[in-house]
């Protein structure tokens, strides 16, 4: 277990496949999954098009809040300090 999962802390074993994508903050399986989800519903509210850079911009940014690497004000969580890996809880 070398990975620990930004959003829900799990370890993720070695022979274990991640998504391509969301393997590369990393986060496992099952959250990348309930991502998924819920990039829907952001893109629905939100009224994304995806057709337009400043959208995709805007996706982004709220998948990387989703798996705990950014926080909501826009600064790059450190992964170095793990109190600081839980997305729900504001930085200190």
């Amino acid at each position: 277990m070398s990975k620990t999962c930004t959003k829900c802390k799990t370890g993720i074993s070695d022979d274990i496949e991640l998504d391509p994508i969301g393997g590369t903050y990393p986060c496992c399986n099952d959250c990348w999954a309930k991502w998924k989800e819920y990039r829907v519903m952001v893109v629905n509210e939100m009224r994304l098009d995806m057709s337009m850079p400043e959208h995709r911009k805007a996706l982004k940014k709220h998948e990387k809040v989703f798996v705990g690497v950014l926080t909501p004000e826009g600064d790059i969580v450190d992964y170095s300090d793990e109190s600081k890996r839980n997305p729900e809880e504001p930085p200190s």
